[in-house]
């Protein structure tokens, strides 16, 4: 049985956004069993030239939203990039959600050969609507998610494989 593209996209990041707030909430309870400000971490970074965690989330969002948009045909939503708490961080995760999960699961009926355009370092590039997704979309996303689960454990939040991974059904 083929997998369409509902299946390889819309599930897949669900479940990337939930456990990108799994770990954000673990971030917040950490902190707070060490009487220590949560909101502390949404400035933390790898590197000195890499993105904040509030950034990697923010970046994780909007990859989401675009990524989606792009092979559906949609206009993603456009959230600003203010969030400065914890909670923030996870309430904008929970909006992507939502659009992700309010698509018309009909319109990725045509999404694989749908064109995706963009412009990547002053080039346009052009993809096939499942070449976009496998090739840049998905790897993007999933890059951020993981960048967000290293600032976090980097600055000690004890979280792990499982906690990235989450249950397995």
């Amino acid at each position: 049985m083929a997998l369409s593209m509902y299946e390889i996209s819309v599930p897949v990041i669900l479940r990337g956004l939930g456990q990108l707030e799994h770990i954000l909430a673990k971030g917040i309870a950490h902190a707070r069993e060490n009487n220590a400000d949560p909101d502390r971490y949404v400035q933390a970074r790898l590197a000195p030239d890499m993105l904040t965690l509030a950034g990697q989330v923010q970046r994780a969002s909007d990859t989401a939203k675009a990524t989606i948009a792009r092979i559906t045909g949609v206009e993603a939503p456009s959230f600003p990039d203010e969030e400065s708490t914890m909670e923030q961080l996870i309430s904008r995760s929970g909006k992507t959600r939502a659009f992700v999960d309010g698509v018309d699961r009909t319109l990725f009926d045509t999404a694989a050969g749908r064109e995706v355009e963009m412009k990547l370092g002053g080039n346009v590039v052009k993809f096939a609507g499942q070449q976009y997704l496998l090739q840049f979309g998905l790897p993007n996303f999933f890059f951020h998610v993981t960048t967000a689960y290293d600032v976090l454990r980097n600055q000690g939040v004890p979280i792990g494989k499982r906690d990235y991974l989450g249950r397995m059904a």
